[in-house]
């Protein structure tokens, strides 16, 4: 079942673990893929010096985050990795939720062909690597995702105790923001990014 929009109208922090567990889909002329989100990391607007809508900056990439949760932030990061962010909150507070890793679930020979490699563990292990995959690209920016071809269903629950919570990656121009534990992992879950 597809989420509805009262899922993503919420605090980040609170969306950012409840997605883990949830499958993400997208359904392109090329086929459908879906994978398990494993792994994600909370981007908390005005207040955190590490999100791109810090001191409630908006401009013309981030203005999707100031409407109300539950679509696409897309964009492209080193002019080469696209990554892949769920809107969360409501209107006029710009929070974010970066998906940092899947579990391949369906599609995979599709994926496999997209990233040209045939190590499963490989396809959906880091931001770029899952867009790729998945077929998501800066056309993918602003997709409504109570629509009908990116989106998120209902997977399996997944306990407090199975989650891990640590520092966010590759931020450290963040200062004290570096520090805060908002990347959530499923433990031990083998297709966490490295």
């Amino acid at each position: 079942m597809k989420l509805k929009r009262d899922f993503y109208n919420r605090d980040g922090l609170i969306v950012a673990e409840e997605l883990l567990g949830k499958t993400l889909v997208h359904i392109t002329e090329d086929g459908i893929t879906k994978g398990k989100i494993v792994e994600v990391e909370a981007y908390m607007g005005a207040v955190d010096k590490a999100a791109h809508s810090y001191g409630n900056l908006c401009s013309e990439r981030t203005k999707i985050q100031y409407g109300e949760g539950g679509y696409a932030y897309v964009y492209l990061i080193y002019g080469m990795h696209i990554c892949m962010n769920i809107v969360a909150n409501r209107e006029a507070i710009p929070e974010a939720i970066l998906i940092r890793a899947l579990e391949p679930l369906e599609g995979i020979e599709l994926m496999k062909k997209r990233r040209k490699t045939d190590n499963v563990k490989l396809l959906c292990n880091g931001p770029g690597k899952l867009s790729q995959a998945m077929g998501i690209t800066k056309d993918n920016y602003g997709d409504d995702l109570c629509g009908e071809a990116l989106y998120v269903e209902e997977g399996i629950a997944v306990k407090k105790k199975q989650i891990l919570k640590t520092k966010r990656i590759n931020i450290d121009y963040a200062e004290e923001a570096r520090d805060y534990l908002w990347r959530f992992t499923i433990k031990d879950n083998p297709y966490v990014s490295k």
